[in-house]
């Protein structure tokens, strides 16, 4: 009995290792066919490259909350999500600021986090918008409808956008030696624009003033190379130049399509190089000349004819300068005082 219920047990363990051995040859194979298809979602994902935005709701009332999901983004970027009226095209002083909500991506570069609903500042049609704070821009849009919030037709087409300055202006660089000295004075005028209209403006052309004093800017034209899209906004840069030798109080102005988009006062000192120069030229050149007058006297004035005795000494004869060899006291007078008797 002892040998049959050996050789019972000694089956049901081969059965049962059979049993083992298939459920780990499926389980190699299932993770062997998982591989390629996760590998491929990940290169497809890749490829896509756009970061993108789904919501869990559509509509919803204030008060409410949606669950906004993300992929594509850049792993362990920080991210801002706000709900924007008038499909953002003015910017974000269109959305619901103080609502708003950060989120952190995964190393996936996925994220799922609740976002309150909030009637933004202008009618709809809204989305919610999601943009990097750091890092290299990037940023998505969904469509979304607030319930009850009042939904009214998007600004005119005006064909090259409408732009509104966001930051306030500033004037960047300084001066050199040269400035110092009279050259023109330089800076380049710095300003954030938003294109508040619903196309593109496309290498905007702005008008640069400069005014001086009360004095009325002189406008130029210049124009921006760049294209600031609908919604978006952007850093301009442009040139401002002074005639040379300009100093005082100076006002630069900037304008598009006939509005003052921004001033700023421009301080600039006086050239004191020249200044100087026209002090060293006041009295280095009457020096020269003085110098050079003398010069030339010296060489032009006549020569007299030498004394008879310093002809025949060859040279001068010594003594004070202000008696001539001709009347200088004779070296052989006697100086001793004479006796009572007289000379002897």
């Amino acid at each position: 009995m002892s040998g049959v219920r050996a050789r019972r047990s000694a089956a049901v363990r081969r059965k049962a290792a059979r049993r083992a051995s298939a459920a780990a040859a499926l389980a190699v194979a299932a993770a062997l066919a998982t591989l390629p298809a996760a590998g491929t979602a990940r290169a497809a994902a890749d490829d896509r490259g756009k970061p993108a935005v789904e919501l869990s709701q559509r509509q919803a009332g204030k008060g409410g909350s949606i669950t906004v999901t993300g992929s594509g983004w850049r792993p362990k970027a920080l991210l801002t999500l706000l709900i924007c009226g008038q499909n953002m095209i003015g910017g974000t002083n269109t959305c619901a600021n103080a609502d708003g909500r950060a989120v952190t991506t995964g190393s996936d570069g996925a994220f799922h986090t609740r976002l309150p609903v909030a009637e933004p500042p202008e009618p709809c049609p809204c989305v919610v918008h999601v943009t990097t704070v750091t890092g290299r821009a990037a940023a998505a849009d969904a469509p979304f409808t607030v319930a009850g919030h009042p939904v009214a037709p998007l600004p005119e087409r005006t064909g090259g956008g409408r732009l509104a300055v966001l930051a306030p202006a500033r004037l960047r660089g300084s001066s050199n030696l040269l400035t110092w000295f009279g050259a023109p004075p330089q800076r380049q005028l710095v300003f954030t624009v938003g294109n508040l209209g619903a196309e593109p403006a496309e290498n905007p052309v702005f008008e640069v003033g400069t005014g001086h004093g009360v004095l009325a800017p002189q406008w130029s034209d210049q124009q921006w190379r760049g294209t600031v899209p609908a919604g978006r906004k952007a850093q301009v840069t442009l040139p401002v130049e002074l005639a040379a030798g300009a100093h005082g109080d100076y006002t630069v102005a900037v304008k598009y399509g006939g509005k003052v988009l921004a001033e700023q006062p421009w301080q600039v000192g006086r050239p004191w190089g020249v200044t100087l120069f026209w002090i060293l030229l006041c009295v280095v050149v009457p020096a020269a000349v003085f110098r050079i007058g003398m010069a030339i006297v010296d060489k032009v004035r006549p020569r007299g004819p030498a004394p008879a005795a310093e002809r025949a000494a060859g040279g001068p004869v010594g003594g004070l300068p202000w008696f001539t060899p001709d009347t200088a006291p004779s070296l052989s007078t006697s100086t001793e005082r004479p006796t009572s008797k007289g000379t002897s």
